[in-house]
């Protein structure tokens, strides 16, 4: 596999990671129609703990067949594939070295109602199933904040030590903050430096809003520009050691075409390295999907 130069230079920020690895974030970079660019687009598929299976898959009942999602992927052109164990082992056969994999190795569910998450994969897994990395979501703000960085920071050890790499959802919540702060512009630059910190190779988060939400912060972030989605992920980009790691952005809801496209040129006009869509991707009918991601792979070249 040729490697890029751009490739090259986003492993560059990676100082401390050995072959196994890099080879690894390579497998991802390199992969699907945006392969070689330095962005990506992922399709994860976790909302079946999260929401239940009626909430994730009813729409389109076709997505309640885990191979589906690994085949949605690769006719796409995907860059990678994330989801939980059972989801990965049902397609790890038929679908081996087709696509990169995350296994998302904790998971949270509607029914607790608790701002946690368990663990329920692990890197033995993650290794057993030929995955390119491990995915794990914190909840910065959360009373269980603390217990989950810990969770991670022994997980991401023992992850790179084998050769993977590791991916942190980072999405704040908890009791201090109400719903806008969730997506608020300062915590979510917060939020994803964090993630940074405790070691991830890629973070997730959400696409910030113009809200400042911290009263702490708020006259720093009067002299910090945040009047459109592309300066505010610039931001948050930023606040990811300068740039030197690789930061994509949910879809979030579902939401109207249009609306997800204006989005996604914010995103990409902000430096983001990409977005992972779940639920705006699989549940909408298979050709209408298939389109919508041929559209955002389209953005992401600047050709949208």
């Amino acid at each position: 596999m040729r490697v890029t130069q751009r490739v090259k230079k986003i492993l560059a920020h990676y100082e401390s990671d050995n072959a196994g690895t890099k080879a690894n974030l390579v497998r991802i970079l390199m992969e699907g129609k945006l392969g070689g660019t330095g962005k990506l687009v992922i399709l994860p598929v976790d909302q079946g703990f999260e929401h239940g299976p009626a909430r994730s898959f009813a729409p389109n009942p076709a997505a309640y067949d885990p191979h589906y999602h690994f085949q949605l992927a690769i006719d796409a052109g995907l860059s990678a594939y994330a989801a939980p164990l059972g989801m990965i082992e049902a397609g790890a056969d038929t679908f081996a070295g087709a696509i990169p994999t995350i296994l998302k190795v904790n998971s949270s569910n509607s029914l607790a109602g608790e701002k946690d998450q368990a663990v329920t994969g692990s890197v033995s897994d993650a290794l057993r199933l030929g995955c390119a990395a491990i995915g794990f979501t914190i909840y910065p703000g959360s009373e269980y904040a603390f217990q989950l960085m810990e969770e991670i920071r022994e997980m991401a050890e023992e992850a790179k030590s084998a050769g993977l790499a590791v991916v942190i959802w980072s999405y704040p919540r908890g009791p201090a903050l109400d719903k806008p702060a969730e997506t608020a512009f300062d915590i979510c630059a917060y939020a994803a430096h964090m993630a940074a910190l405790l070691g991830a190779h890629i973070i997730k988060v959400k696409p910030p809003t113009a809200v400042v939400s911290l009263e702490a912060a708020k006259k720093t972030y009067e002299k910090i520009d945040g009047s459109t989605m592309a300066k505010r992920v610039e931001h948050v980009v930023q606040s990811c050691f300068g740039g030197k790691r690789i930061v994509v952005f949910s879809g979030g809801e579902s939401k109207s075409l249009e609306g997800l496209y204006e989005e996604i040129r914010g995103l990409r006009d902000g430096g983001a390295n990409g977005s992972i869509i779940g639920r705006n991707t699989f549940q909408r009918p298979r050709e209408e999907a298939l389109e919508m991601l041929a559209k955002i792979i389209d953005i992401y070249k600047n050709n949208g």
